[in-house]
């Protein structure tokens, strides 16, 4: 286990950091976004572009890890959502909670964490499941957040601009390129090479550390006032589906998927398991704020899991290593 804690702490201590920055106001909260700029539209796509054309392409195509993380995917927004719907909680803070309970804080965090864990094979997997989220299961809830009051024209309205907005980001572009370079054998000029490598070798602390600056932003606007006091089951069963149901129900369908035939390898697995047992996205916040959900709830749920995460990822490590 001290090895595991080796690996995974200085990780969640640059959280720590970026959390205590701001807390301590080292960090001015309006500069937040700048670092969040940084990573989502220079850092992180330079880190993408690197590990996918440095992949053998078969692993970017991989149908059995594709088909396995959409399927755990489509589970855990159907539980999260049969969860949370009630009288106060409707389709808008239902969806985004579902998304928070199902997506996990794969590019910011898990890309260099379970690298750095499991080596440079880890890469395949990571980047088809960021594919999924980003695409199809983010997609999803959006279009089902647009059904309090919406016709079905509503629905399909907000999915279509929810693939906008995908289109918008840079990351998915970055793997395709880097798929693209992978599969043509494309070798980019010396000098932008190491451009693109300073770039990338920033995206690990640099997301890290605006993780914890997020997380202290959102705890210091709740004693601020300036988002509702939340009751703890509206957001602790979140956490709980995320941090322990996610990765057992990634574990179960993954194994019964190998039982039946389809081409998922057990290092893939162990991969998919140990993403599933990540802390939730941190973007799913902005996204809740830009379609009018409860952020302040989602933000509790990114704070518990990302806390807690710190035991509970390296416990399931230790599990399945």
């Amino acid at each position: 286990m001290l090895h595991i804690l080796s690996v995974t702490f200085p990780f969640f201590a640059l959280v720590l950091c970026g959390y205590l920055a701001a807390r301590w106001r080292l960090l001015p909260l309006q500069s937040i976004a700048g670092l969040n700029g940084f990573v989502l539209f220079f850092a992180l796509p330079c880190m993408l572009y690197r590990f996918g054309s440095t992949t053998p392409l078969v692993q970017l195509l991989n149908a059995g890890v594709f088909l396995t993380w959409l399927a755990c995917a489509l589970v855990m927004v159907a539980l999260a959502i049969a969860l949370s719907l009630n009288s106060r909680i409707r389709w808008n803070d239902a969806s985004f909670g579902a998304l928070v309970a199902t997506f996990p804080n794969t590019g910011f965090m898990g890309v260099p964490l379970l690298v750095a864990l499991l080596g440079a094979g880890a890469a395949g997997p990571i980047i088809v499941s960021i594919v999924v989220d980003m695409v199809l299961t983010t997609s999803l809830c959006i279009a089902l957040s647009r059904l309090d009051g919406a016709d079905a024209q509503g629905a399909t309205g907000a999915a279509k601009n929810a693939l906008k907005g995908v289109a918008s980001n840079p990351m998915p572009w970055a793997i395709l390129l880097g798929a693209v370079a992978s599969a043509w054998h494309l070798v980019l000029p010396e000098p932008v090479l190491q451009t693109v490598g300073l770039m990338a070798d920033a995206a690990s602390p640099v997301a890290l550390f605006a993780i914890g600056a997020v997380l202290a932003r959102a705890q210091m606007l709740a004693q601020q006032g300036r988002v509702r006091v939340l009751l703890l089951r509206d957001y602790l069963p979140l956490a709980v589906l995320k941090l322990f149901v996610h990765p057992l129900v990634v574990l179960l369908v993954g194994t019964g998927a190998m039982a039946l035939g389809v081409p998922l390898g057990h290092d893939a697995l162990t991969v998919l398991v140990l993403l599933a047992a990540l802390p939730s996205a941190s973007n799913v916040s902005l996204l809740a704020e830009r379609y009018g959900a409860d952020n302040g709830r989602i933000a509790r749920v990114i704070l518990v899991t990302t806390v807690a995460s710190f035991l509970t990822f390296s416990l399931a490590v230790k599990l399945v290593e």
